[in-house]
């Protein structure tokens, strides 16, 4: 699929998480992401920026593969996929998307 923005696309990102326990999972890495970020602005440690694909993709592959049971948006879409990440927390934390 080919998507011209990314308000075409965030409707089929949220199809490919429907899984609450993906979405859980989703929110916990880019908590992770969001505080190793935090933390790399204090400290200048370049490790933690290191960790941020681990700590990010890591929780999120482990819910699609162990619930969604679906290749990750990443593969074909990864700016789009990014960017639906951090739209995804938003919405979980602002109510619009049920995750918890």
């Amino acid at each position: 699929m080919q998507f011209k923005t990314f308000s075409d696309f965030y409707p089929y990102y949220l199809r490919e998480h429907s899984n609450n326990n993906c979405r859980k999972l989703h929110f916990i890495g880019t908590c992770g992401v969001i505080s190793l970020l935090i933390l790399f602005f204090f400290t200048g440690n370049l490790i933690v920026l290191g960790m941020l694909p681990f700590i990010g993709y890591g929780f999120a592959w482990i819910g699609h593969l162990a619930f969604e049971r679906n290749r990750p948006a990443t593969f074909k879409h990864p700016i789009y996929s990014l960017l639906g990440d951090f739209r995804m927390f938003w919405d979980i934390l602002s109510g619009r998307v049920k995750a918890f």
